[in-house]
């Protein structure tokens, strides 16, 4: 089988090819460059979006070199900055709190990467290094968390459709972390103890809002003026550190209201929601088949730690009798089956 793997440079992407080299498969390399020199200034930490591309993409082609696989790359500049760049920028503007990596995943990852890639390479599967699971359930392409559950990637692929799941392939779904080290290691990879991304842009996320400093308050949920601030844009809900005061016990953003300029804060308590909604036109069912019914799940409204539940969707409404904390308008909430790892569906919470 020909599978285009996507290769960033990194070592999950690189033993990702690996793998499917061993098992017999026609590999072939590709990788979108996104970075167009002059147009932001970036920093210097491991990031998906940033200067260090150039580096990246040098590590990327010696590596499928070293494999003897073709190795192609896509200029994706101009449709990164319109689909993810754009997108952040409004979300950000708008006080709410965006997914970039979900959006870049969607569009351009698993969208116009390997539609390029197939009009010039051709390839049956695309594959990433990404840690997830992948199966067929009730006649559906079906994701569910990784074996590794710290290093789980799903909530990030939640936005996929059917189709393309359908030529999706996730190598490392199985593997612990430590395992793919080792396999790079014993390969004898330069990546193999490289760093991982920990964030979509490596600089100042300010540079992409082109936003002024604009003074405003943070306000207590009486309404109390506790300290002052240089942007709404700064804060998310549930952030407790960053916020500029002290207060007798930790307090955390419940509010952002960006007309006023004003970020609300409470207890942890108080940034808990008990039931919030999704946008239902922003639902897609990934492995479970729609319904308009009531589906017991547990949730997950942040990438990082376990889903919580039992929680009850119905309709674009999320119940939560134990609640969930820091429920964020614009982040992904992600559902998740009750007894098993099965992503069902995901959304955009409202």
């Amino acid at each position: 089988m020909r599978i285009a793997v996507g290769l960033s440079g990194g070592v999950d992407s690189a033993v990702a090819a690996l793998i499917l080299r061993r098992a017999g498969h026609d590999v072939v390399g590709v990788t979108m460059k996104l970075w167009r020199e002059g147009r932001y200034a970036g920093g210097d930490f491991d990031a998906c979006f940033g200067p260090g591309e150039e580096k990246d993409v040098a590590e990327a082609a010696a590596f499928a070199s070293s494999l003897g696989i073709p190795y192609e790359t896509f200029d994706c500049a101009d449709e990164y900055e319109q689909e993810v760049i754009r997108y952040f920028r409004e979300e950000r503007a708008a006080g709410r709190t965006p997914n970039p990596c979900v959006v870049c995943n969607r569009r351009m990852k698993f969208g116009l990467l390997p539609r390029l890639a197939g009009e010039r390479l051709g390839f049956d599967r695309f594959a990433t290094g990404h840690y997830a699971r992948l199966c067929e359930r009730g006649g559906r392409f079906a994701l569910s968390r990784a074996a590794h559950a710290a290093k789980d990637q799903s909530y990030f692929l939640w936005g996929l459709s059917q189709e393309q799941l359908s030529r999706a392939m996730f190598p490392l779904g199985d593997l612990q972390k430590g395992d793919v080290r080792r396999i790079a290691r014993e390969a004898g990879l330069p990546m193999a103890e490289k760093a991982d991304s920990q964030d979509f842009y490596s600089g100042d996320p300010d540079e992409l809002l082109g936003l002024a400093p604009m003074e405003g308050t943070i306000v207590d949920l009486s309404g109390r003026v506790l300290a002052r601030h240089d942007g709404y844009w700064h804060f998310t809900i549930g952030q407790r550190k960053g916020l500029g005061f002290a207060a007798g016990e930790p307090m955390y953003v419940c509010e952002i209201d960006a007309c006023r300029n004003r970020v609300v804060v409470g207890r942890r308590d108080e940034a808990v929601s008990h039931e919030f909604r999704v946008d239902p036109a922003t639902v897609n069912w990934v492995s479970m088949a729609p319904t308009d019914a009531p589906v017991e799940c547990r949730v997950k409204v942040r990438s990082a730690g376990e889903p919580i539940g039992p929680v009850v969707y119905s309709n674009g409404t999320v119940k939560s009798e134990g609640g969930v904390f820091g429920v964020a308008p614009g982040q992904s909430a992600v559902f998740y089956d009750i007894a098993s790892d099965a992503l069902l569906f995901g959304a955009v919470i409202k």
